[in-house]
């Protein structure tokens, strides 16, 4: 399984949010110009973040976006699922409806794809956007810089 630029790049912008937490809001062409992502792109993003409630729009001049939320209890998850749907190997073990398949009593693999979509699911669940901050800055402390994800 792999993620698209949806989920990567929305990720990247969701931390940078949230490392902006408590200043405002953030304007889409700040956040495109620090992750080198088009602003085009990011409104894209910011209508499906919104949407979900992970984040909310500021109009006006000093306008842009906020999370909707502490960091503390937004999930890679939640982001991550927003954007690229469920995260499941397989159509057969997705969480959507009609991902039944008629075999499934009988199948040997399923019982893996689950396993796999379970383990998958319960990581980016655990990991929160405080979680990323505090890495970040574990990162800056000890002369390394992390930025990119």
């Amino acid at each position: 399984m792999r993620l698209s630029t949806k989920g990567r790049y929305g990720l990247k912008a969701m931390f940078d949010l949230a490392l902006n937490v408590g200043e405002g809001p953030v304007a889409l062409n700040s956040i495109a110009e620090r992750q080198n992502i088009s602003v085009h792109y990011l409104e894209q993003l910011f209508s499906s973040l919104r949407k979900a409630g992970l984040v909310k729009s500021v109009r006006g001049a000093q306008g842009g976006y906020i999370l909707s939320d502490q960091p503390h209890n937004i999930t890679v998850g939640d982001i991550i699922r927003t954007l690229e749907g469920p995260l499941a190997p397989t159509e057969c073990v997705s969480s959507e409806e009609n991902s039944e398949c008629s075999k499934a009593d009988c199948c040997v693999t399923r019982t893996i794809w689950e396993k796999i979509r379970d383990s998958i699911n319960n990581v980016v669940d655990s990991i929160t956007l405080q979680d990323m901050l505090d890495d970040y800055k574990k990162l800056q402390d000890s002369d390394s810089f992390m930025y990119y994800i």
